[in-house]
């Protein structure tokens, strides 16, 4: 996997092998939830009419540890529909099905004159993160702090880019970018230290009012906890404005 320039390598039809890009924070093992479900984004769309709609909703169930193995994706149509579909699509490592999602398309129509405004997007950094990590997924992400940082606890809003694409040599569609980072609302906000406690998500949703513009996204994150789960919560931004919301429910455990 050395070198690799992608989060993952095409490994036969509809199968790829994650490279070192997508090592989460909890497990040199296993995968951060965000790329396999850009992964799969990229399979719903691949069953939709390019450029008719937008996705809606993502829905991602996290199943399990995702391995940094070689993967499986398939999907199918559960609704179809000139209006609106409901796309459903699996990730598997071997016989084992490991992340499921689902999204509704939208058929895009002219409603400028009764469109709300979008709130402003918070200033990006000129500055990136001065901080140094060796390998894995958050090498991966330029990071540039606005406020808050994985280091410290409580809110914190972030504008990140990839340095990777999802495949080697394709353009990562804008929402497929959008799933790659938007699963780091949890760490980004993180309430508790890692060292000590879990707080990892089992799903991640996300509601999109359109695709986002642009290579930089920005996380504007904030987590809540009780009785052993929490929730994290982020606002979408690209430079346009909010375009999107996010969320994640949290298994909470001592280590």
């Amino acid at each position: 996997m050395g070198g690799a320039e992608a989060f993952y390598l095409p490994a036969g039809p509809d199968r790829f092998r994650a490279t070192e890009h997508t090592v989460g924070p909890w497990a040199p093992t296993d995968q951060h939830g965000g790329p396999p479900a850009a992964l799969l984004v990229r399979t719903i769309e691949r069953l939709l009419p390019p450029g008719e709609g937008v996705l809606a909703r993502v829905a991602v169930d996290l199943l399990g540890p995702v391995p940094v193995a070689e993967v499986t994706v398939a999907a199918r149509e559960l609704r179809p529909g000139r209006t609106v579909r409901l796309v459903e699509a699996e990730l598997s490592v071997g016989e084992r099905v490991a992340v499921r999602a689902t999204a509704w398309w939208h058929r895009s129509g002219d409603t400028a004159a009764v469109a709300t405004p979008a709130p402003s997007a918070p200033t990006r950094p000129s500055v990136p993160d001065p901080g140094s990590w060796a390998t894995g997924y958050l090498e991966a992400i330029e990071w540039r702090w606005v406020t808050g940082h994985f280091t410290e606890r409580g809110p914190a809003t972030v504008w990140v880019r990839q340095r990777v694409p999802l495949l080697p040599d394709e353009q990562t569609s804008p929402i497929q970018r959008v799933l790659v980072v938007a699963d780091s609302g949890n760490g980004a906000s993180n309430q508790l230290p890692m060292d000590s406690w879990l707080f990892v998500n089992t799903d991640l949703t996300v509601h999109l009012l359109r695709p986002p513009a642009g290579e930089w996204l920005c996380l504007d994150a904030a987590t809540a906890i009780a009785d052993g789960v929490g929730i994290a919560v982020s606002r979408l931004y690209d430079d346009r404005g909010e375009f999107g919301r996010g969320a994640q429910a949290l298994v909470v455990r001592p280590r």
